[in-house]
């Protein structure tokens, strides 16, 4: 295979931690992932670089702010002896600020490491220039755990509603909101047909349904588990064909066709 190119892997990691703690932030088994990205030396800094904006952007992309991360570059002491930079993206949680992800230049001391140990010429060809050369390695590795944590900690919120209430949202980008849409009838007695549209989203995407308990107080538990999209099938629906879909962070409610809802939502959990 041509350079440059990656492998990335996720699985579970263990670490000998004397004390664990801050609920799932430090913990002595936890699932990391990781990219081990292979290029040629020289344009080693130049992947890097781009490593590093993309896990800023990518993360940006679902929900957490410029203000709740900051990038901390690894000053030339405290460098391990075969990087040649290394950066930390760090998340400020209630605790402090804390490592969610780490993307180092570990130059070609990985692939020399083996070359030694196993006896194996892993060095590449350039077809191209005639060249051989072993390559370096760019490293992005993110603990899924702490990320979720980060995902979390930067949504939950308790917004005031009037003087005396308190409306507890989970402001979950809608594509890692674990339930896309919930289909709430008005009634019970509507419940055949709205049944029926619950069933058609299941096929595309996770959705919950409910009937118990009034339209607001529904409201309020799909808002606590993160769900961005309720869709009310009301007495209307049995004659003009429309839902009212509202909004969990806005709270707007906008009437549509119900042959629209499968466009509308997947048009609003992309990223």
């Amino acid at each position: 295979k041509k350079l440059p190119f990656g492998i990335g892997q996720v699985g579970k990691s263990f670490r000998n931690e004397i004390t664990p703690g801050n609920f799932t932030f430090r913990t002595r088994e936890f699932e990391q992932m990781e990219l081990e990205f292979f290029c040629e030396p020289g344009t080693d800094l130049d992947w890097f670089k781009h490593w590093k904006d993309t896990a800023k952007n990518w993360l940006l992309s679902l929900g957490l702010t410029e203000d709740s991360i900051r990038l901390r570059d690894h000053d030339q002491e405290e460098l391990v002896f075969y990087s040649k930079a290394t950066t930390d993206i760090e998340f400020r949680f209630p605790f402090g600020w804390g490592e969610l992800w780490g993307i180092a230049d570990r130059t070609d001391y990985d692939l020399k490491a083996h070359i030694k140990q196993s006896g194996k010429d892993l060095q590449y060809f350039n077809q191209a220039t005639g060249e051989r050369f072993v390559p370096y390695v760019i490293e992005p590795s993110l603990g899924a755990d702490r990320v979720a944590l980060a995902f979390l900690v930067n949504a939950y919120d308790e917004e005031p509603v009037g003087d005396k209430d308190v409306r507890t949202v989970l402001r979950l980008h809608p594509a890692l909101a674990p339930y896309k849409a919930a289909i709430l009838p008005l009634s019970k007695k509507l419940s055949e047909h709205a049944s029926q549209i619950y069933a058609d989203l299941c096929k595309f995407f996770p959705v919950e349904y409910d009937e118990a308990g009034s339209i607001g107080k529904r409201y309020r538990r799909q808002d606590e588990i993160g769900t961005p999209f309720c869709i009310t099938y009301d007495f209307d629906s049995e004659t003009d064909g429309c839902v009212t879909i509202r909004d969990r962070d806005s709270m707007d409610q906008q009437r549509i066709p119900i042959a629209k809802v499968k466009d509308y939502i997947e048009e609003r959990i992309v990223f």
